[in-house]
């Protein structure tokens, strides 16, 4: 079975972004990383060759040889995934490919706003964004423009 492909970035201390992506090619991560990342930033990624080509600094951890290297490491994002992961296999159990872009909104929004003071501020905050936002269950199930007889 394919999987389907979550891409994420993290900025050190600070937010996470991640996406369902249809490629792992090097257009597609070459236009994430412009759409989100400052200019002159640097980036650090693991050894995966579809990083080579992006217009950033660029450093590479080799996680067969070590995880960190002084401030230079990706063990952020990698807390993320494992988050991410705990969701979806524990708490989720069974997510279809089509709606898993909603599960990985939900878990960057609980990981952006972790330093709230409980849950009901992180629920609050999350009801507040709602305001004037409609979701169809057609839209919600993949169904709209379908007619039932």
């Amino acid at each position: 079975m394919a999987k389907t492909i979550v891409v994420g970035m993290l900025e050190r201390k600070g937010r996470v972004r991640a996406e369902v992506v249809m490629e792992r090619s090097h257009a597609t991560l070459r236009a994430l990383a412009n759409e989100h990342i400052t200019p002159g930033a640097w980036v650090v990624t693991d050894e995966w060759g579809g990083y080579k080509g992006i217009n950033f600094e660029h450093v590479i951890i080799n996680h067969a040889v070590e995880y960190v290297n002084g401030h230079v490491h990706t063990q952020g994002i990698e807390s993320f995934w494992a988050l991410l992961k705990r969701g979806l296999h524990g708490t989720y159990i069974s997510v279809e490919p089509f709606h898993l872009d909603r599960y990985v909104d939900e878990q960057a929004f609980r990981y952006n706003n972790r330093e709230e003071k409980d849950d009901y501020d992180r629920f609050a905050l999350a009801v507040s964004q709602i305001v004037g936002k409609r979701l169809a269950y057609a839209e919600l199930t993949g169904k709209v423009g379908e007619t039932t007889v």
